[in-house]
């Protein structure tokens, strides 16, 4: 080959990686955070999984995968809270190391406060400690119904008991060194159970106190090791003031909770039959926040465009709070592969899945660099 062809063909590498590293930084000034949040897959589905980071998420540019662990993990810290069947170590480091491959931060989430049951099942915490329980007069049902007599949709722990934070924490710190993170997502959504009436240690007090005295304690922990805390928005709008109702916002009070809590926490503010503007009352607030969509590609396609014009047209103080969008997957990995790569699931929907939705937001997303 010609000594000028070799240096064309040099010239070209270098004018590609240039431009790819070019467009990379330009669409991280105008979507800082690109998210993806999952159920983390179960270890037959680890290696399916690590090739859905490859080969779909790492080509459209996520750059934040937030994975929900709960007790999918073999802890040593504390095995009896083990799920039957559990990621290994071996298992989360194949995903670290596909994530770091591709420059995506992963953080993984463990349900805290609320979300320690789901239907008629309780989850690894309250079953092995039942101690903990903020409401233990309120027995599970053998065949769970919505609405019912006790106001049971989700157990929460007591946030005031004295051994709870000695368990959580240790989860947290592990899951944490296992996926080699600075960040960590403790749910904490759709809070029904707190401050309850029969608590000896909760029952009387304020709970708005009570539920930014748990995000403090847990965002003060983190911090300790370098880590930031993200949570979900919901508990923290007030919602007969807005309208948003009892699931995307609070009918308990917990949103004065709000002027309580550090600002260092990420807020992940979903709504999904509406593209409300909420994201603006956080960054009002001071808080970084990301917009969360599900299954509507074009409520997404709306809440991107939102995302960008509040970025665009806010003060230097505010826009950098806007910092992007995650989509939002509420079925299992393994699930949701099937679904991404043409099975039944969801068929009847028209369109109005969450691999539909994580498509057409991501190709929308593609097209702002």
């Amino acid at each position: 080959m010609k000594k000028t062809s070799i240096l064309f063909l040099f010239s070209m590498i270098i004018f590609m990686v240039s431009s790819n590293a070019l467009a990379q930084n330009t669409l991280d000034s105008i979507l800082p955070v690109r998210g993806f949040c999952i159920a983390a897959p179960m270890p037959k589905g680890v290696d399916s999984f690590v090739t859905f980071i490859n080969k779909e998420l790492a080509p459209r540019k996520v750059n934040t995968l937030i994975l929900r662990v709960d007790y999918n993990y073999q802890y040593t810290s504390h095995p009896e809270l083990r799920d039957s069947i559990a990621l290994s170590k071996t298992d989360v480091k194949k995903i670290v190391a596909a994530c770091r491959a591709n420059g995506i931060k992963v953080i993984p989430q463990v349900n805290l406060l609320g979300h320690q049951s789901w239907a008629n099942k309780t989850s690894s915490l309250l079953r092995v400690y039942p101690q903990f329980d903020e409401t233990p007069h309120v027995k599970m049902p053998e065949k769970y119904v919505w609405p019912n007599a006790d106001s049971l949709y989700c157990k929460s722990y007591c946030p005031l008991h004295p051994g709870v934070h000695k368990i959580v924490f240790a989860l947290m710190d592990e899951i944490c060194d296992a996926f080699e993170t600075d960040a960590f997502h403790a749910g904490m959504d759709e809070v029904f159970y707190i401050g309850d009436a029969r608590c000896p240690r909760c029952g009387g007090k304020d709970k708005a106190e009570l539920f930014a005295g748990e995000v403090t304690r847990i965002h003060d922990h983190l911090a300790g090791s370098g880590r930031k805390l993200w949570i979900w928005g919901d508990r923290l709008i007030d919602g007969y003031a807005t309208g948003l109702g009892m699931w995307e916002a609070s009918h308990n009070n917990t949103h004065q909770a709000i002027d309580m809590i550090p600002k260092g926490v990420v807020i992940c503010d979903w709504h999904y039959e509406r593209p409300d503007k909420t994201a603006v009352y956080f960054a009002m607030k001071g808080f970084n926040v990301v917009t969360c969509p599900w299954r509507n590609p074009s409520i997404a396609v709306s809440q991107l465009n939102d995302m960008v014009s509040f970025r665009n047209g806010s003060t230097p103080e505010m826009n950098s709070r806007f910092r992007g969008m995650v989509q939002t997957v509420w079925s299992g990995a393994d699930g949701f592969l099937r679904g991404y790569y043409g099975g039944t699931e969801n068929a009847s929907a028209a369109g109005n899945t969450p691999w539909d939705c994580f498509r057409v937001l991501y190709q929308e997303i593609n097209k702002l660099q």
